[in-house]
C-alpha cells in the first residue's frame, strides 16, 4: 500500500506536487480541462491543509526548448478559475531560476504556484541532472498525482524521489485502486474490450489479461489483422503485418486457456479512406479485395452488446472503428452506450476510449475514466510504473 497525501504532514512545508496538465489546445486555448479537473482533489486538499504548493506538469513535447505555444500560462489561467484563487505563474526558459527561487520562497501557507513546462529542459525525459536536483531543491516533500505519466521515469515524475519523500495524491491513489481491483480481483464476469489500429501495441495486454480475463473482445483496426491470421479477405483494410503470425498465436493460446476472444463477425467498409463514396457492410469472411474496412457492423454490435449486458467488469480499451468519422462512429457509441447502460464496474483505460465515451457524452456514467492512456496500457500489460514505484510505502 502506497503511501498518500493523507499519511503526511504538509502545513508550512513546500510541496512539489506533480500533476498531468498536458491538455488539447487550440489557438492558445484549451480546449477540454478533463485532466486539470482531475487534479483538483489533491490541489485542494493541500491548499486547505497549509502546503506552500509548487505544481510542476509537461505540455506536448518541446524536446528541451522553451516554446512558447507549449507554454503552462494558459493551465495557470484555467486553475486560478477553477480554484477561486490566483495561481502564480512566471515563465521561466530554464523552469527553474532566480525569479522562480524568490517565488518559492515568498509563499504562504495555502498559496499556490506553476513551475513552466518541465520538457523545456532537455534533462527531463532522461531523469537526468542538474535539473532533477534544481526541482528538488525548491521542496520539502514530494507528491505525484501524474497518472498519465507514471509510465515515464522523468525528473519530474520519479527522479525527484531520489531526493526528497514521496507520496501519491488521490488521482494516482482512485487509478491505481479501480485498474488494479479491475485485473486483480474482478467481480466476474470480466470482459476486457480491445481496440485500435495495431495489434503489436496490445499483444503484450491481452497476453497478460488472457490469464485473468474470462472474455476479451476485438475490434478496430486490429481486427483486420486477427481476419488475415484467419485467411480471410482484408482488402485494402489497415493490416499489422508484422502481428499476423502472433495473431493466430494469441487464438490458440486463448483456445487452450480456455478464455473467450470474440471477433467481429461482419464490417463496416468503404471504397475509399477519405471519399466514402460506398459504403457496405460484409460479413467478416466476404470483404471485397477493393473495399478498406472502418468499423465493427451491426451483427457484431449486437453481439458485443450481449456479452458486455452479462459483465460484472469490463475494461474498455481502444475504439471500434474510425469514430471520428460520424459515418463510422456506430460501432464505438455502441459499445460506449452498453458500457453506460450496464450495471457492471466499467474502467475505461484513457486514450481515444476516454475521448469516445467523453464524445458521445458518457463519460459520466462510467465507473472510472482513466487520466492516461500510455500507462494504463502499461499498468494492463502488468508493469512496473516507474511514477508509482518509486511512492514510499506505508
Amino acid at each position: 500500500m502506497k503511501k498518500t497525501v493523507r499519511d503526511v504532514d504538509v502545513k508550512g512545508k513546500k510541496v512539489l506536487c506533480r500533476c498531468d496538465f498536458n491538455v488539447p489546445m487550440k489557438d492558445g486555448a484549451i480546449t477540454d480541462d478533463f485532466r486539470i479537473v482531475s487534479s483538483l482533489p489533491t490541489i485542494n486538499y493541500l491548499i486547505e491543509n497549509g502546503a506552500k504548493l509548487i505544481l510542476m506538469s509537461h505540455m506536448g513535447k518541446p524536446k528541451g526548448e522553451p516554446k512558447p505555444e507549449l507554454s503552462l500560462a494558459p493551465v495557470a489561467a484555467r486553475l486560478s478559475e477553477l480554484l477561486g484563487k490566483e495561481v502564480k505563474f512566471k515563465s521561466c526558459p530554464h523552469v527553474v531560476c532566480d525569479t522562480i527561487k524568490e517565488m518559492v520562497d515568498g509563499l504562504a501557507d495555502g498559496d499556490v504556484m506553476l513551475l513552466e513546462n518541465t520538457r523545456y529542459r532537455a534533462e527531463e525525459t532522461k531523469s537526468e541532472e542538474p535539473f532533477t536536483g534544481e526541482l528538488a531543491a525548491l521542496g520539502e516533500l514530494f507528491v505525484n498525482d501524474a497518472f498519465g505519466t507514471a509510465h515515464r521515469d522523468h525528473s519530474s515524475t520519479a527522479g525527484l524521489a531520489r531526493y526528497l519523500p514521496a507520496v501519491s495524491g488521490f488521482l494516482i491513489e482512485k487509478e491505481v485502486r479501480f485498474l488494479g481491483d479491475a485485473v486483480e480481483n474482478p467481480e466476474r464476469p470480466f470482459v476486457a474490450i480491445m481496440g485500435g489500429a495495431k495489434v503489436g501495441d496490445k499483444i503484450p495486454v491481452i497476453e497478460n489479461l488472457m490469464k485473468k480475463v474470462d472474455t476479451i473482445i476485438i475490434g478496430g483496426g486490429m481486427m483486420y489483422t486477427f481476419f488475415k491470421a484467419k485467411g480471410y479477405e482484408i482488402g485494402k483494410s489497415i493490416l499489422d503485418a508484422d502481428s499476423v503470425e502472433l495473431s493466430a498465436e494469441l487464438l490458440k493460446k486463448a483456445e487452450a486457456a480456455g478464455v473467450k476472444i470474440m471477433l467481429p463477425v461482419d464490417t463496416v467498409c468503404t471504397d475509399d479512406f477519405e471519399a466514402n463514396n460506398v459504403i457496405e457492410t460484409f460479413d467478416a469472411d466476404r470483404m471485397p479485395a477493393d473495399m478498406l474496412g472502418m468499423d465493427i457492423g451491426p451483427e457484431t454490435i449486437e453481439m458485443y452488446q450481449a456479452e458486455i449486458a452479462a459483465a460484472k467488469t469490463v475494461v474498455w480499451n481502444g475504439p471500434m472503428g474510425v469514430f471520428e468519422n460520424p459515418k463510422f462512429e456506430a460501432g464505438t457509441k455502441a459499445i460506449a452506450q452498453a458500457l453506460a447502460d450496464s450495471d457492471a464496474v466499467t474502467v475505461i483505460g484513457g486514450g481515444d476510449s476516454a475521448a469516445a465515451v467523453e464524445q458521445f457524452g458518457l463519460k459520466d456514467k462510467m465507473t472510472h475514466v482513466s487520466t492516461g492512456g500510455g500507462a494504463s496500457m502499461e499498468f494492463l500489460e502488468g508493469k512496473v510504473l516507474p511514477g508509482i514505484a518509486c511512492i514510499e510505502e506505508k
